[in-house]
């Protein structure tokens, strides 16, 4: 979110040249090199003036000449030389007795060497005030130049004057009234607020004045210019606002430009929309209020706070963290790394110039586990400019495994809030499961989240790299296990096949509660070990596994009742095997007659049926209705064989006693009607033919089992019919 400030490298060893008291005594005596022999002492005064774009620099000397006259030698100094700060301008000297004059002897980037001209000569032993002023004055130009002097910035360095091993000198800056003031590097003691709202630092006497440095910044607050811009991300408009100081138009084009091109190029690259609802504003700045660094993101108000000397890679990088700012990534080197990484691709694309943060070996030794890199401001400078540039080459490496579209997919899980180890498509719900919403994670994905989505939307593996850059020691064990789990996770996935694994495996995977993870996969895989065990028995048993153990093992609610279910279904495709086997091998007619009227092949079929919809209950009892009926057919048989002949005997005795009846009734209706015919002709006539003998007695059959001899049934003809009528009443067979 924030780059280092880096600008006062040259300015942080230009002061040495403040040592510049190089003293030349005068032409009687020879040469003398910078020596304690004159010595100076100095008060500096910097007052600030705005309104003239200066610095008016008014410095009192103290000149002493500290060597000793002999017998035939006297010595004095008429010059000297002073090293001032660079780009110093109208210098003027005046004090002694005559005429005093400051001139340029060398002008570089890190100094100026003054030529001291005194107007009059210091004798030995003899001191002299003399007073040195000189303009610092900002003559425009880059934004990132030392010296800034306008209504609404101040910046420049602060030297002390003095000879060499030379105490005492002092240094006092005047602010302005209204100007908030930063010590932006060095050290000078706090200022303090007079009741006019000047702001005065003062450093005291120095014990070594060679040695102080500080690099003043003060702004205005509220004094900025305005100008809102729109550029277009994807097919989205996207207002933003610049805001520059009043005085530095320059800055606010430059900054207006540059973002107007970065963000659609940042926005294709990621391959996200634009993520913010509000307007961004893009605002000018001192280190003070962007924590002391070159560029702050706040993702709260969308202010991006750049500082005024920033390069055009500190704002693409800024820009960057519109997408990379905590919500999208929780962790704080992930979003550096990619902030880094898209800026640096968009100013390729833009042709600006910048290489990002180079890691060097003097880096390395302030190396950390990235995940040990603490918030803003928690670090030392040598870890801050570490995090941020091992960040870069992290995601240099990350992105060159990943690819650009692997990069835009895990953008979007992480967008979408989207975990790994999704269900996979194909599966026999794969139509409901393709519409239905991806699970999710609570939150922005963290190193560990990270690290999976890579790995899910990507052929590549990264923990490599994890355990070079990211992890602390103690993250090193969840690595390990991390491995163990995910080779047993995708084999069980591998053995599922088109079965889904339970929801509550996943997210342990993805909360890295391997232990838990691992518990649950051993419990699914003994499940679908369960489950290729009722399929061969199925298959072997022509039955069609039901969707219920499926079901169960794709619930949340842990394994039990898959197992529950898996037991359930062996023991009933057992019973049903056991029915199909109590089929008879042969059927011959007793096993036939057994079966008459039976349907064992329907109970079978219905079993058939009621086993692949899940009803264990009723398959189990169409099966035991089958393999009864099979059991006891020869039984059944052989009692309704034996019913049959009883039966078929009495029907034939039945029949026979019947035609006999018949028959008897026949021969005595036939006898009573010759014996009425006999009676009824004359005697005369009856007795001239001889009466036939009498018949044999015949025994009559009048029930089943009951016989009576004919010759009791009548005394005379006529009682005949009554006494027979009578008979067949009581035998219960009935009259005929």
């Amino acid at each position: 979110m924030i780059v280092r400030l880096r600008r006062l490298a040259p300015l942080l060893l230009a002061f040495v040249f403040a040592v510049g008291l190089v003293a030349a005594p005068g032409a009687a005596v020879p040469v003398w090199a910078a020596t304690p022999d004159l010595t100076i002492v100095s008060d500096a005064r910097y007052d600030v003036q705005p309104a003239q774009k200066r610095v008016r620099v008014t410095v009192a000397l103290r000149l002493t000449n500290r060597l000793k006259d002999t017998a035939t030698r006297r010595f004095y100094f008429d010059e000297a030389f002073l090293a001032v700060l660079p780009g110093s301008s109208a210098f003027k000297l005046s004090g002694g007795s005559g005429s005093s004059r400051a001139t340029v002897k060398k002008r570089s980037a890190n100094a100026t060497i003054l030529r001291l001209q005194l107007g009059s000569r210091l004798f030995s032993g003899k001191s002299a005030a003399y007073t040195l002023q000189f303009d610092l004055v900002d003559g425009g130009g880059e934004a990132t130049r030392d010296l800034r002097v306008g209504q609404s910035l101040v910046a420049f360095p602060v030297w002390a004057y003095a000879s060499d091993s030379t105490p005492g000198s002092t240094a006092t800056v005047v602010f302005p009234a209204g100007f908030e003031t930063t010590v932006e590097a060095g050290s000078i003691p706090a200022p303090t607020r007079e009741a006019t709202g000047r702001t005065i630092f003062q450093t005291g006497n120095l014990s070594a004045p060679l040695t102080f440095f500080a690099y003043l910044v003060a702004d205005r607050p509220g004094a900025y210019n305005e100008r809102s811009l729109t550029t277009t991300v994807g097919d989205v408009a996207v207002p933003f606002t610049i805001r520059a100081w009043a005085d530095d138009a320059p800055w606010g084009r430059r900054i207006g430009g540059l973002v107007q091109r970065a963000l659609p190029t940042m926005g294709e690259a990621i391959g996200l929309p634009w993520p913010r609802d509000d307007t961004l504003v893009v605002q000018e700045a001192v280190s003070r209020s962007t924590g002391g660094y070159a560029g702050l993101f706040d993702p709260t108000k969308g202010l991006v706070e750049v500082a005024y000397y920033a390069d055009d890679l500190v704002v693409l990088h800024e820009a960057a963290h519109a997408w990379f700012n905590g919500s999208l990534l929780a962790d704080r080197w992930a979003d550096e790394a990619f902030a880094s990484y898209y800026g640096l691709a968009a100013a390729k694309a833009l042709e600006v110039a910048g290489t990002g943060s180079a890691l060097t070996k003097e880096l390395r030794k302030s190396a950390i586990p990235l995940n040990a890199w603490g918030p803003v401001g928690k670090e030392t400078g040598a870890v801050e400019d570490y995090g941020y540039a091992a960040t870069l080459e992290l995601a240099k490496a990350i992105a060159e495994r990943a690819g650009p579209d692997g990069l835009r997919a895990v953008w979007t899980d992480a967008e979408g809030r989207v975990g790994a180890y999704q269900p996979p498509p194909a599966s026999p719900d794969a139509e409901v499961a393709s519409s239905s919403k991806p699970e999710t994670i609570a939150g922005p994905p963290d190193w560990r989240a990270l690290l999976d989505l890579l790995e899910a939307e990507t052929p590549a593996v990264y923990d490599d790299l994890w355990r070079t850059w990211v992890a602390r020691k103690e993250d090193l064990p969840l690595l390990a296990n991390r491995a163990d789990a995910r080779l047993r996770y995708d084999t069980v996935v591998e053995q599922a096949a088109d079965w889904r694994l339970p929801r509550p495996i996943r997210d342990a995977m993805r909360a890295w509660r391997f232990d838990e993870a691992t518990t649950l996969l051993a419990s699914a895989a003994e499940v679908l070990m369960r489950r290729a065990e009722i399929g061969s028995a199925a298959a072997v048993a022509g039955l069609t596994p039901p969707p219920t153990l499926r079901d169960a093992f794709q619930a949340t609610g842990g394994f039990t009742a898959a197992l529950d279910e898996a037991t359930a279904e062996v023991a009933t495709i057992a019973r049903y095997q056991a029915a199909v086997d109590a089929e008879p091998v042969t059927s011959d007619l007793v096993v036939q007659a057994g079966l008459w009227g039976a349907t064992p092949e329907v109970d079978l079929a219905n079993a058939r049926t009621s086993f692949a919809a899940g009803d264990l209950a009723s398959t189990a009892t169409s099966a035991d209705a089958a393999r009864s009926v099979w059991s006891s057919a020869a039984d059944i048989g052989r009692g309704r064989v034996v019913s049959a002949a009883a039966l078929a005997l009495a029907i034939a005795v039945a029949l026979v006693l019947l035609l006999v009846g018949v028959n008897g009734r026949r021969r005595r209706r036939r006898s009573e009607a010759l014996f009425a015919a006999s009676m009824s002709r004359p005697v005369g006539r009856m007795m001239a033919r001889p009466m036939p003998p009498p018949e044999a007695p015949r025994a009559v059959e009048v029930g089943v089992g009951a016989t009576q001899p004919y010759a009791t049934l009548a005394a005379t003809p006529e009682e005949a019919p009554t006494v027979a009528a009578r008979d067949l009443s009581d035998t219960g067979v009935g009259s005929g």
